[in-house]
C-alpha cells in the first residue's frame, strides 16, 4: 500500500489516475447504489470532478512527501 500511495514510478501514478476516476464515478452513482436519492445527471459530472479536484492534489502530496523522505534519507547518509 505504501508503494501505491507514495510511487512517482509511471506504473503507480497510472493505476493512482485510475483509482482517482473509478472513486469519482462510484462517489457520483452512490445514489443508484444505495436507493436513497436520485442526482440529477448534470449534477454528476461536477461530483465526478470534484472528487477529482480533491483526490489529485492529495495524491501528489503523498507522492511529494515521499520524495522528500527519500531525498533526506540521502543527505543523512
Amino acid at each position: 500500500m505504501d508503494t501505491f500511495l507514495t510511487s512517482n514510478e509511471w506504473q503507480w501514478r497510472l493505476l493512482r489516475t485510475i483509482v482517482q476516476g473509478v472513486l469519482g464515478v462510484v462517489v457520483a452513482n452512490v445514489d443508484m447504489l444505495v436507493g436513497c436519492a436520485v442526482l440529477e445527471p448534470a449534477w454528476r459530472a461536477v461530483v465526478v470532478a470534484l472528487v477529482m479536484a480533491v483526490l489529485s492534489p492529495v495524491m501528489g502530496e503523498l507522492g511529494a512527501a515521499h520524495v522528500e523522505k527519500k531525498e533526506k534519507e540521502l543527505s543523512d547518509e
